[in-house]
């Protein structure tokens, strides 16, 4: 099962206490995937989804809230769906969600609370929601029939301060969000809480392999820094014994030069080290500075 599917199959265990959040996350449901149909003078709930996430909250909580005995049957393409005729029942469960006709957004009312909202986006991520494997990257989105619905979304995403964009794409209207933080904290409000863990935890690991991959990138990069320098370094006293001669150099430039072709590998610290008396890394360095300065003159 994908990352999001994992995710819809523990909201679909997350059932609401009160009556009226119950109420907004199945408003969500039925609005947002265009499970209320009109047909002749009367209405009809049909709700036909590939994925069995929907179905099987929406039978939920017809039978929590309304009481109704519904279950989710195979059809002849096999996929699944509900569907209810009787007058009495859709009408209760229109006026319970405040529906009126033409409606593709859920009604503001239903979603008054801080509580409801919450009911509504858990909702509204089981109908028309997915996330891409954190492995891979950090995207969650909803694809919208209108840009009304996105909106809607968009404006109570941005009560609990998190920021998503819409883009079209194709027919559909997208709100998505890229960042981490936001998505982590849109899971904990629907109460996906083990989704959030493992979604922590793949954070983590991805953190710190990106830490390593840095250090080692640092470290290499310093290494090959050091062998450049070495290899320069070298080069200069060679040209200085070839073509001006120790002799002529300072005792401490002169050391400092033997030194250096002795050990070629050795660090700063080490060949200040290896002198008489030692001398610090900033010595050594300004003594091998003024040889190459002296091969730079020579050269010229």
């Amino acid at each position: 099962m994908s990352f999001s599917g994992e995710v819809k199959e523990e909201l679909v265990k997350q059932l609401p206490t009160a009556r009226h959040c119950q109420l907004a996350e199945l408003a969500a449901i039925l609005i947002y995937t265009g499970a209320v149909k009109e047909e002749g003078q009367s209405f009809c709930l049909d709700a036909q989804e590939e994925s069995s996430f929907c179905l099987r909250k929406s039978c939920l909580l017809l039978q929590k809230t309304f009481e109704m005995s519904v279950s989710a049957e195979k059809i002849e393409n096999g996929t699944k769906h509900f569907q209810i005729n009787d007058s009495d029942n859709i009408k209760k469960v229109l006026q319970a969600i405040k529906y009126s006709k033409q409606d593709t957004l859920v009604n503001p009312v239903v979603i008054k609370s801080i509580c409801c909202k919450r009911a509504f986006l858990r909702g509204t991520f089981l109908s028309i929601g997915s996330m891409s494997n954190p492995e891979k990257g950090y995207h969650l989105e909803f694809v919208c029939t209108t840009q009304a619905q996105a909106r809607q979304i968009q404006e109570v995403l941005q009560v609990f301060e998190i920021e998503a964009k819409i883009v079209p794409r194709k027919k559909y209207q997208v709100l998505y969000i890229k960042e981490s933080e936001e998505i982590v904290e849109l899971l904990n409000i629907i109460g996906a809480h083990v989704s959030l863990m493992n979604l922590e935890n793949l954070r983590i690991l991805k953190d710190m392999r990106n830490s390593i991959n840095r250090r080692v990138n640092c470290e290499a990069a310093n290494i090959t820094k050091t062998v450049n320098a070495a290899t320069k370094q070298i080069e200069d006293i060679q040209f200085i014994r070839d073509h001006y001669g120790f002799d002529k150099l300072s005792p401490q430039l002169r050391e400092i030069a033997e030194v250096r072709l002795d050990y070629p590998d050795a660090t700063l610290k080490e060949l200040g080290e290896y002198l008489e008396p030692q001398v610090g890394k900033s010595g050594v360095n300004h003594r091998l500075r003024k040889l190459g300065e002296l091969a730079d003159k020579l050269r010229e």
